[in-house]
């Protein structure tokens, strides 16, 4: 029969509350999952000092969060604890020994006695205290890989704590550390510590032991989550985004289609005098967006990612997936767009390799400057105008070193701008 020794004055009680109160910070293991921890650790510990934990017994209080430990052992008598090699400190206890801690124990009866903190020696404690964080922040870590795991996808809204060249530190409300690369940057995005961000999450791996989460604002994922927050519709499931092609901070063309006709999807998108997508625009830096409805028809497809521009005709080869598109002169540089961004797009939001034509060029006699404003900067075609050259022709009449002379442009200048006037007559 076993017996029940008195607790002796100290700690009896493994307090996680109390002996280890560090631990109770850590936000993302609940109570029950901390204490199973803390028992495994303490078991090991155990089974360290004294080969195994058979005879000892763990009772976990939840609740108040500490952990008893009790040694049963057999009491035997002095003789065979002194001589006998079968004498197992960890499973036996004299008499002597066992009637210090009650006197009317007898030989065969079995003592439970409670293990102290203090019981194990202050190296084990140490190693304990380790080994007990050791688990806690890689539990820790599983905890945050796992929750951000399930967020691929989803916008997230953290504090800029650190800047570097290449990317940014970004803690979340919890404290976790996410990445925005600089190449997952906006090119007139700017940053700096306390800022607020938004930004989605597109990659969570784990590296040397870490979880790490990269974020993006470039990715066409993060323009998708930000029309399903400012477009009801679209949240709802009645307007859907077929394709959503970008140029970060430059130009996006998104492709949208309802299932309800009586919804407009472009309309809806907008909002009222553009009250839905302004929204959108200012988060990404006054990035262009065309709201485009999607349709099967490729022709017309096509002369919609061409907005704003107005096309007079579309030739297809299905096979090659090319598209020729003719285009009254004016219309040109609008299909064209500032820095090809408008063709580029259209291209691979159709998936046609897109090639523009001003119609009956063969016609065309001289064009104006004007239409070169995407090709060649203002103010040279200004310095141009300004000695009375207003058409192509009227600048390619005139040598290079004439116009050197006539002009305050470099002769390097000129020849780029005569090459690129050329190329419109060949």
């Amino acid at each position: 029969m076993a017996k029940l020794a008195p607790k002796p004055v100290g700690i009896d009680k493994i307090s996680l509350t109390e002996s280890f109160s560090e631990f109770k910070e850590f936000k993302n293991i609940d109570r029950p999952t901390l204490m199973s921890i803390l028992e495994t650790v303490f078991r090991n510990t155990i089974k360290k000092i004294h080969g195994d934990d058979d005879n000892f017994d763990f009772i976990i209080n939840v609740d108040k969060g500490d952990l008893e430990i009790w040694h049963n052992r057999e009491i035997v008598d002095d003789e065979f604890a002194e001589d006998s090699f079968d004498f197992n400190p960890s499973k036996h206890i004299s008499l002597t020994d066992a009637r210090k801690i009650e006197p009317d124990f007898e030989i065969g009866e079995e003592v439970t006695t409670p293990v102290r903190i203090e019981d194990f020696g202050r190296r084990a404690v140490l190693a304990l205290r380790q080994n007990l964080m050791s688990k806690i922040m890689e539990l820790e870590k599983d905890h945050i890989f796992n929750f951000y795991k399930d967020r691929v996808g989803e916008i997230v809204t953290g504090e800029v704590y650190q800047v570097w060249k290449k990317e940014i530190l970004i803690h979340d409300d919890e404290g976790n550390e996410l990445i925005l690369p600089r190449t997952e940057q906006i090119s007139s995005d700017f940053f700096k510590k306390g800022d607020s961000v938004r930004a989605v999450v597109v990659k969570v791996e784990m590296k040397n032991s870490k979880p790490l989460i990269t974020l993006s604002r470039t990715s066409p994922l993060f323009l998708e989550r930000l029309f399903e927050q400012e477009v009801p519709e679209i949240f709802d499931g009645l307007i859907t985004i077929k394709k959503i092609v970008r140029e970060p901070g430059e130009r996006a063309k998104v492709a949208v289609e309802s299932y309800d006709d009586r919804i407009d999807p472009v309309g809806a998108c907008v909002g009222m005098k553009g009250s839905r997508i302004h929204g959108i625009v200012r988060e990404l830096k006054n990035e262009n967006i065309d709201v485009i409805n999607y349709t099967n028809n490729s022709q017309l497809f096509i002369q919609r990612s061409l907005s704003p521009a107005k096309i007079t005709s579309i030739s297809i080869d299905e096979e090659n997936k090319r598209a020729e598109v003719f285009l009254k002169p004016d219309q040109v540089s609008l299909a064209i767009g500032k820095g090809g961004h408008n063709i580029k797009l259209a291209g691979k939001l159709t998936g046609y390799e897109i090639d523009v034509f001003r119609e009956s060029e063969q016609d065309i006699e001289d064009v104006e400057l004007d239409e070169f404003t995407d090709e060649i900067e203002g103010w040279i075609l200004d310095e141009l105008k300004a000695i009375g050259c207003d058409t192509a022709k009227s600048v390619l009449e005139l040598s290079v070193e004439d116009l050197v002379k006539r002009t305050d442009l470099e002769e390097e200048t000129i020849i780029e701008v005569r090459n690129v006037l050329k190329s419109e007559f060949e």
